[in-house]
């Protein structure tokens, strides 16, 4: 519940924070501070950071899972509201499944492909049910939202081949370095003209610390401690926290085409990963979206 909420509330950080300081700013402040957090840590813990893996793959891995996504996010919630941005985000499984058959060789089965066809039908319900007007603006931003979900579906085949032996932790670190540096060219370009408000740099702390950094120590211990495939049904609990915290906060409207939209995408995120909720040693695991 609380890697949830943490997952969840990171849109509506970026909401807050994305139209004062832009994508790329945002984003490589967002990475190279939850480095910051991770690597204070890593030394309180004495948890040694290794590197095994090379500086290309990390490279790689920091541009696809990390800082091309996560720009598209930012620039998706320009035009989005952050339930709607939250509940995008639930379709990596999806695209998950089709990487995988097409990478790893995993058999894509019937049921798959009837929960893809499930959840892109739901993702036509969100948008054309939503209470946003539905403009060339609102498209690409739901565009930008679901390529960022494959983003991340590929990401996933590239840690299974490259990354299995690396420590949690000094993934994280890599990773979010890597984006960072990758995005910092960027931001130095596109500094705001004024300087941001509190409230923005609050968000910008928040998601750097709360929903980056903390976040991933929660999803590593949960991972440890309880399994991969129980702590991968985090995925269903995010767009419920990213309805509730833009509801409580930014008095976003929940209306019923959101909900509905919402549960059709993860009734075929369920039929893709074949999870089980009342036994986790038959539900097959499944990568967590994350903000």
């Amino acid at each position: 519940m609380a890697l949830a909420a943490l997952w969840g509330a990171s849109f509506l950080f970026i909401r807050v924070a994305a139209p004062a300081l832009g994508p790329w700013l945002l984003m490589g402040l967002r990475f190279l501070g939850s480095v910051a957090a991770l690597l204070l840590y890593a030394a309180l813990t004495r948890t040694p950071i290794v590197g095994q893996g090379g500086w290309r793959a990390y490279l790689a891995l920091g541009t696809i899972n990390g800082a091309l996504p996560a720009v598209l996010v930012a620039t998706a919630a320009l035009h989005l509201t952050a339930s709607l941005g939250a509940i995008l985000n639930a379709t990596t499984p999806l695209f998950a499944a089709l990487v995988a058959a097409l990478w790893l060789a995993e058999p894509f089965t019937a049921r798959k492909a009837a929960g893809i066809g499930l959840g892109m039908a739901g993702v036509g319900v969100l948008v054309g049910w939503s209470p946003l007007p539905v403009n060339g603006a609102v498209l690409l931003a739901v565009a930008l939202s679901v390529t960022a979900t494959v983003c991340y579906a590929i990401a996933g085949v590239q840690v299974v081949r490259v990354f299995q032996e690396v420590p949690p932790l000094s993934l994280a670190v890599g990773q979010q370095l890597a984006a960072g540096l990758v995005l910092l060219p960027f931001a130095a370009a596109t500094l705001p003209g004024s300087p941001p408000s509190s409230e923005v740099i609050l968000a910008v702390v928040a998601l750097a610390v709360l929903s980056t950094a903390v976040a991933y120590l929660l999803y590593f211990r949960l991972v440890q401690r309880v399994g991969p495939t129980k702590t991968a049904t985090v995925t269903f609990l995010i767009p419920v926290f990213g309805l509730l915290w833009g509801a409580l906060f930014l008095d976003e409207p929940i209306s019923l085409g959101t909900v509905v939209g919402m549960l059709v995408i993860l009734a075929g995120v369920v039929l893709v990963t074949g999870v089980r909720f009342h036994s986790g040693r038959h539900a097959r695991a499944l990568p967590a979206s994350r903000g």
